[in-house]
């Protein structure tokens, strides 16, 4: 028989999974003109207790940026337990809030009030946002992190509270949020409201390159490592009621962010404990019909890896350049964004380290195609700006602005702080 605990626990996820939070606003907040004809937009949200918004700039031709507007989530943030620090990366997480061209939507965690939220872009106008139906419950406590499936019709939430795992959702433009079916699945972490970290908590959530599988990422405690958790995708977007567990090769402990290693059945994940792990799915596919759930990735003789970053303080969070064909991870205590190439055999290797300023403490970032170059875009919380950087060739990049938030949002009266700021998408028209 079921403890009254396990039940409340079940009763509080199947609630959060079916209501929707009847709290919407349209609440925007001015933060500048436009300067010319924009080609894109970036996000990034707030996160505040006393009320989530999603900040929307413009992308210049040049791809610079300029702010626009803040946009209310109807959530409100919240702050993981980081033994009383208090300081930048409050969810512990990538992926707080995601856009899709392929959907012309945006999604964001609101993670002090276990919910999610989607917005509407305007594809001729993307930093107008307009909120979808309204936030829904993410299926657990303090989501982290949403994934977006390539057709643009299907989010999946990440939860890293004391109920934690994944939930996915319908998109749809009249209604906003509908919970899919067979999809609330539970990661079983020992954790807390708000999550307690960041060792041990829930990172990030992807779908894999052919959108077949739903993988999410958790910090080990060190010396036990992490894993990443493997659901299959049914072609009704049911997930498999269990999910495989993937460990890093020897020495990996914290996989944080994962990025596709385009057309290699594989992922780059950044390793706050050591630097970055590869993980080669195409090896573990073909361990997957072992009696173990639990893989390690590296003991299948497969081309897994784990590749130390000499130096290296925290680097958690990571995307791809197609300009380049290289990888840009940020680490948050050192603030250098360190480029990394990975060959055709995943083989892992260091190009170059770029400073982005002392203490600025670079998390979340997101790289966009311009014309003919590839721009990366950085938030340094603890100057509370972002940082873009030009990357016309493998081992050329070159900072081309660094975008002032605190000075726009303090003249239109939206509250901004270091310890909150969260979360980078792009969308290019």
């Amino acid at each position: 028989m079921k403890s009254v605990a396990s039940l409340l626990t079940l009763l509080l996820a199947s609630t959060a999974v079916a209501r929707p939070v009847r709290r919407k606003s349209s609440q925007k907040v001015n933060m500048g003109q436009g300067q010319g004809a924009p080609v894109g937009a970036a996000y990034f949200i707030t996160n505040e207790p006393s009320g989530n918004f999603v900040v929307a700039a413009d992308l210049g031709s040049d791809g610079t940026m300029f702010l626009r507007q803040a946009v209310s989530t109807a959530g409100i943030g919240s702050h993981g337990d980081d033994g009383g620090v208090n300081g930048p990366d409050p969810l512990f997480t990538q992926g707080a809030v995601k856009a899709s061209k392929s959907g012309n939507v945006l999604v964001t965690v609101n993670a002090g009030s276990n919910t999610i939220s989607a917005f509407s872009i305007n594809p001729s106008n993307p930093s107008d946002i307009s909120l979808l139906g309204f936030p829904v419950g993410s299926g657990g406590e303090f989501p982290v992190s949403v994934a977006i499936n390539s057709a643009g019709d299907m989010v999946c939430a990440l939860n890293g509270g004391a109920i934690n795992g994944v939930n996915c959702f319908k998109i749809d433009q009249a209604q906003g949020l509908v919970s899919v079916a067979n999809t609330n699945r539970a990661l079983n972490l020992n954790q807390t409201t708000p999550a307690t970290g960041p060792a041990g908590s829930a990172s990030h959530v992807v779908f894999s390159e052919d959108n077949t599988q739903l993988i999410a990422s958790v910090k080990g405690v060190p010396p036990t490592p992490g894993f990443l958790a493997v659901w299959d995708v049914a072609a009704d977007g049911s997930l498999s009621e269990d999910f495989q567990s993937v460990t890093p090769g020897e020495g990996g402990l914290l996989p944080f962010s994962m990025t596709i290693v385009p057309g290699k059945n594989a992922i780059l994940a950044t390793d706050a404990g050591v630097g970055f792990d590869i993980f080669d799915f195409g090896a573990v596919a073909a361990s997957a019909n072992s009696s173990a759930n639990a893989t390690s990735a590296a003991a299948q003789g497969d081309r897994s890896s784990v590749v130390a970053i000499d130096g290296q303080s925290a680097t958690c969070w990571s995307s791809f350049s197609r300009k380049t064909g290289n990888f840009y991870l940020t680490d948050i205590g050192t603030s250098l964004v360190t480029e990394v190439n990975v060959d055709d055999n995943l083989a892992g290797s260091l190009v170059k380290q770029y400073d982005q300023g002392a203490g600025s403490a670079t998390i979340d970032n997101d790289i966009a195609s311009i014309g003919d170059n590839d721009f990366m875009y950085i938030l340094t919380p603890n100057v509370t700006a972002v940082n873009v950087m030009s990357l016309t060739a493998p081992g050329q990049a070159q900072i081309v602005q660094k975008l002032d938030i605190a000075g726009p949002a303090g003249a239109a009266g939206l509250t901004v702080s270091a310890s909150n700021l969260q979360g980078m998408t792009t969308f290019i028209m």
